[in-house]
């Protein structure tokens, strides 16, 4: 029998969940560890001091300041872009530390590159880096390169890259990207963390039309997904770019969930709590995952390998599932069933 509490999320320790749903198949442990969430991408234009004030009560698991895009390609503008995201980082220190700090920078064949790196990545709040124009992974060693120097008198974990793809070059280069390593070490020179897709950027360079329905995009957006998971990586889906329907970005993250994206970028701060609550199982989801578990759990005690649940036979292909849905609900503070 399940419980499952809908007035208020049941807290409960870690230990407790370990013990609940903890067995050994095939002589590995299968105990639940906590996964990290890393839902929404939000991007604040570094060039307006108002939308860098509003970002750190945003709610975005990941708040990226940028640099690019959004800022004006003149020379002056960037430059000043730069020294108000630099002071904004350094006045609010307190308040950021908690936070997922991220930085789009220009990109490496731009002059205003290196800059961005020596005086913005330098900083102790940046943890991941947002790397627009990635096109082959000679380009990451580049990007590297700089960060070994800008980082190297910080004691701080590894820098995170995420390369945005958004070029055919790219696509064709994807599992050499994908499998990138820095020859300077994850220390100095950085970590891949995670694929980003670039939609606009990508069908601007190969002439794709884009339509409602997203089914010219479904090929590349899966190969993303397929080349992230292959290394250990986080897939991040598309923008919405019309930020004013949230129905119909719910419609996008239920898809880019469904195509195995882990989370999705944001333009606006209204669309952060939309693809925060989508980015995660349903009530649903959840509950079968702790009736497969339980269930196994049983099934393994009476040493059986399989078992009928609800008129579907279950194996280890199902366990591996449910237990990164409970995962991802236990990390979400989700309610989690109470197995009786």
């Amino acid at each position: 029998m399940l419980c499952l509490s809908r007035n208020r999320p049941i807290h409960r320790p870690i230990q407790c969940l370990s013990q609940l749903f903890s067995y050994r198949t095939n002589g590995l442990s299968t105990t639940a560890v906590k996964a990290s969430l890393n839902r929404s991408y939000l991007y604040v234009p570094a060039s307006s001091d108002r939308m860098l004030e509003k970002s750190i009560t945003s709610g975005s698991d990941v708040i990226i300041y940028d640099l690019e895009d959004s800022v004006s390609p003149a020379p002056e503008d960037k430059s000043s872009a730069r020294l108000r995201l630099r002071t904004f980082l350094e006045e609010q220190q307190q308040r950021l530390n908690p936070l997922h700090v991220a930085i789009r920078v220009n990109d490496v064949t731009s002059p205003f590159f290196r800059e961005d790196i020596s005086q913005i990545v330098s900083h102790s709040l940046v943890r991941s880096l947002i790397l627009p124009k990635i096109h082959s992974h000679y380009d990451l060693d580049l990007v590297s390169d700089e960060v070994s120097v800008a980082r190297k008198s910080l004691d701080m974990p590894p820098l995170r890259l995420i390369p945005s793809i958004e070029s055919a070059r790219a696509m064709w280069n994807l599992g050499a990207i994908a499998q990138w390593k820095s020859t300077h070490g994850p220390v100095s020179g950085g970590i891949l963390s995670a694929l980003l897709f670039a939609a606009e950027d990508y069908c601007a360079d190969t002439s794709i039309i884009r339509t409602a329905s997203r089914r010219e995009l479904l090929f590349t957006r899966s190969q993303i997904v397929i080349a992230a998971k292959a290394f250990g990586l986080d897939a991040v889906d598309m923008v919405c770019v019309n930020f004013r329907d949230l129905e119909a970005l719910r419609d996008e993250c239920v898809d880019g969930r469904q195509l195995g994206f882990t989370g999705k970028q944001a333009i606006h701060p209204t669309q952060v709590e939309v693809i925060n609550s989508t980015f995660v199982p349903t009530e649903g989801e959840i509950i079968r995952a702790a009736k497969i578990l339980q269930t196994m759990k049983k099934a393994h005690e009476s040493q059986k390998g399989a078992v009928g649940l609800d008129g579907y036979m279950i194996d280890a292909p199902m366990i591996k599932q449910a237990q990164k849905t409970i995962e991802v609900a236990e990390s979400a503070g989700l309610q989690i069933p109470l197995l009786t």
